[in-house]
C-alpha cells in the first residue's frame, strides 16, 4: 500500500512539473492565495446574483437555488484558492515537493 501511495505522489508531482506548476505566480495567482475567502465571493457573489436576476418572482424556491448554488461556487473557487496557497507555499521550499 505504500509504494502505491509513493507511486501515485510521484506521478503527481510530475504531471505538476509538466504543466508547469514550477513557475512563479502571476500577480493574480498572489492575490488569491492571500485572499482565499474574496476569491470565494468575487466568485459566488456575481454567480448568484446573475442567476437571481433571472429567477421569477413567483418561484421562493429560485430563489433559495440561486443562493445555495453561489454559495456552492464560493466554496469552491476558495478551496481552489487555498489549493493555490498550498501550491505557493511549496514554491517556496522546493526540496518538500518531490513526494518525500
Amino acid at each position: 500500500m505504500a509504494r502505491w501511495r509513493r507511486s501515485l505522489a510521484e506521478g503527481f508531482w510530475a504531471l505538476d512539473r509538466a504543466l508547469g506548476g514550477r513557475l512563479p505566480p502571476t500577480r493574480l495567482q498572489k492575490w488569491v492565495a492571500r485572499h482565499p475567502v474574496g476569491a470565494g465571493l468575487c466568485a459566488g457573489v456575481p454567480f448568484a446574483l446573475f442567476l437571481l436576476a433571472l429567477s421569477p418572482e413567483d418561484e421562493p424556491y429560485d430563489v433559495v437555488f440561486a443562493i445555495l448554488f453561489g454559495l456552492a461556487m464560493s466554496v469552491v473557487f476558495g478551496l481552489t484558492a487555498l489549493a493555490e496557497r498550498f501550491r505557493q507555499r511549496r514554491l517556496a521550499r522546493p526540496e518538500t515537493g518531490n513526494g518525500s
